[in-house]
């Protein structure tokens, strides 16, 4: 896979009526993939497919399927943006595409690993009201760690055709991410100050996993208090314990690739706040700046 230095960002200038869904649901329509047409079924060699590898098919598979529950949620919370809502359907469509594309790649090759129907809607759980602006943060960050989990995952594989979906899906993911950003850039011109404090914060909060010791995504923060502890998309799979696994132990997701994922937040983040953010101290002193002058 070639290397992402940079988000794709859909053609989304907003309209005369400030709407940013149009052109993002035609920008994304055109490099839209087809199950049917873009997925080389008949390239799979079964000699290439481990059983460890399958088996983290199917997790993968289950974990897709909680942008259900991410939907409502963002239904409920941004009740007074259609438009963003309205995207909310494009991102909606192709992340339960994600789920689907590997529930068809077990389905036609590993039947015998296919999750059922009630292990995938156990991770379909309310989320806790959040903040829109962090929460749209949050979900930047995740689609750019999704990205490059998603290629290395694609280097570990050894199937061509599970190497290809992985490779479609990650790009899918940066190009989510670029879309989330076009309303990140209106969010900030719309909020000022308040809004940039509050990507600066979720920011720092995604970009720190180093220091958390986990990896820091949607899927395993803590969303319901009433659920706690088991209030995760990865506490709610079969082996709550496997993302650790698959990242540490499987995919090696190391150090490398972790500053891989830094640098992509901290790069978008300085061209938003117009202003060179490098490091996380950078981070750190831009929020104390923007707590200092509230």
């Amino acid at each position: 896979m070639t290397e992402q230095t940079d988000l794709p960002l859909p053609d989304a200038e907003a309209g005369e009526h400030g709407m940013l869904y149009p052109e993002l649901y035609k920008s994304l329509e055109r490099v839209r993939w087809s199950m049917d047409d873009d997925v080389p079924w008949d390239s799979f060699d079964a000699s290439l497919l481990s059983e460890e590898q399958a088996l983290t098919i199917r997790m993968n598979a289950i974990t897709e399927w909680a942008a259900l529950p991410a939907t409502e949620m963002f239904l409920r919370d941004n009740l007074d943006d259609s438009d963003f809502c309205a995207f909310i359907s494009v991102w909606f469509f192709e992340e339960q595409k994600h789920s689907l594309v590997m529930l068809e790649y077990l389905r036609r090759f590993r039947p015998d690993l296919m999750p059922t129907e009630a292990e995938l809607h156990a991770v379909r759980f309310p989320f806790d009201t959040a903040p829109p602006m962090e929460t749209l943060m949050l979900h930047f960050c995740g689609e750019i760690r999704l990205n490059h989990w998603y290629r290395c995952a694609a280097a570990w594989h050894t199937e061509p055709v599970i190497r290809h979906i992985y490779d479609l899906i990650a790009r899918d993911e940066a190009r989510h991410g670029g879309a989330y950003l076009q309303y990140m850039k209106r969010a900030l011109a719309r909020g000022g100050n308040p809004v940039k404090a509050a990507f600066a914060r979720t920011g720092m909060l995604m970009a720190a996993s180093g220091r958390s010791g986990k990896p820091m995504h949607p899927t395993n923060l803590h969303v319901n208090k009433a659920l706690y502890p088991n209030d995760t998309v990865q506490s709610r799979l079969p082996d709550p314990e496997w993302l650790e696994y698959w990242l540490d132990t499987q995919i090696g997701f190391d150090a490398t690739w972790e500053k891989k994922v830094i640098d992509m937040i901290l790069l978008n983040l300085s061209r938003l706040f117009d202003r060179p953010i490098r490091t996380l101290q950078d981070l750190s002193r831009f929020r104390r700046e923007l707590a200092a002058a509230q």
